[in-house]
């Protein structure tokens, strides 16, 4: 923590931990919500709040009931021995499992399609020659502006004239227009630092637009294009209300289940699918929080 200089004036003195004190409120605002769901999925009761054998931080209050409810929940024998048919069971028909199934199936192939049209969009976007750039980033970036229910509700009737509404390849494409606008804001961020001479030297050395893409663009942009693809799963992964309008019962995802099971029936077993996804958020802001560090030093740029 750095010091502050000894010509500090007392307001100034104030002020700094003043400033200080605000930002921490802040965090706890923020960052309370998470820690209340935390501890609560360890409760051996069914209950959404804190038991006063929990407060009292008895071990008989904890349990990891909940997690086992993850692979247990809709098995045919959930009290069979532990054994390759025990987990085949909870594979195949613990509605948990099928909704984290269907959450990373859908979730990476969304990724990878809007990775791929975000990347080209945001290269094509960069060329100082291309024109009506700032029309068309507003349009390719609209999914993140009008209200999310609007843009269900006209893919909705959109896929259903096309036959592509209750199937897993609409769901995707769903997915990747919600996750496309990440990955163009994202990637050309990422050009704005990019040498531009070094496509023309590519160029005058005789190498062809894909050749120079692929030896020159995408090493130098890859932390860009892999922060975007980590933004558009984190969006997929997410969503719920493009699931609600799209998605039959067989494409329901951790999101859908979870709401379904606030709906239908209330169970701490969705505090404990919200602490795994806290920890995958964590997860994936610690590789994205990595791959800004390496872009910054790809750019010549000291981290701050």
């Amino acid at each position: 923590m750095a010091k502050l200089p000894p010509y500090t004036s007392t307001g100034e003195y104030v002020w700094h931990y003043t400033y200080r004190f605000i930002c921490g409120l802040i965090f706890l605002f923020l960052i309370l919500p998470i820690l209340i769901v935390l501890p609560l999925s360890f409760n051996v009761q069914p209950y959404f709040s804190f038991t006063p054998e929990m407060l009292a931080l008895k071990p008989e209050a904890f349990s990891l009931r909940w997690y086992e409810d993850i692979l247990r929940n809709g098995m045919a024998a959930p009290d069979e021995p532990l054994s390759w048919a025990w987990f085949s069971d909870s594979w195949n028909n613990s509605q948990w499992m099928r909704a984290i199934r269907n959450s990373f199936f859908i979730g990476i192939c969304a990724t990878l399609l809007s990775t791929a049209l975000g990347t080209l969009a945001a290269i094509g976007l960069s060329r100082s020659e291309m024109p009506y750039r700032r029309m068309i980033m507003s349009i390719l970036i609209s999914p993140m502006i009008v209200p999310l229910v609007i843009t269900a509700a006209g893919m909705f009737f959109f896929y259903s004239r096309i036959q592509l509404s209750q199937t897993y390849i609409g769901v995707i494409m769903a997915h990747a227009v919600l996750g496309t606008p990440f990955v163009i804001i994202t990637v050309t961020a990422t050009l704005v630092g990019f040498d531009k001479s070094l496509v023309r030297a590519a160029n005058s050395l005789g190498a062809g637009p894909i050749t120079t893409f692929r030896r020159v663009q995408m090493p130098l942009i890859i932390p860009g294009v892999v922060s975007g693809g980590l933004f558009a799963f984190i969006t997929s992964f997410d969503e719920v209300v493009a699931v609600l309008f799209l998605a039959s019962p067989e494409q329901r995802t951790i999101p859908r289940q979870m709401w379904s099971g606030i709906r239908e029936q209330i169970s701490p077993t969705i505090l404990a699918v919200a602490t795994l996804l806290v920890i995958l958020s964590i997860i994936l802001l610690t590789v994205l929080e990595l791959l800004r560090r390496r872009s910054e030093r790809l750019r010549g740029i000291t981290p701050g």
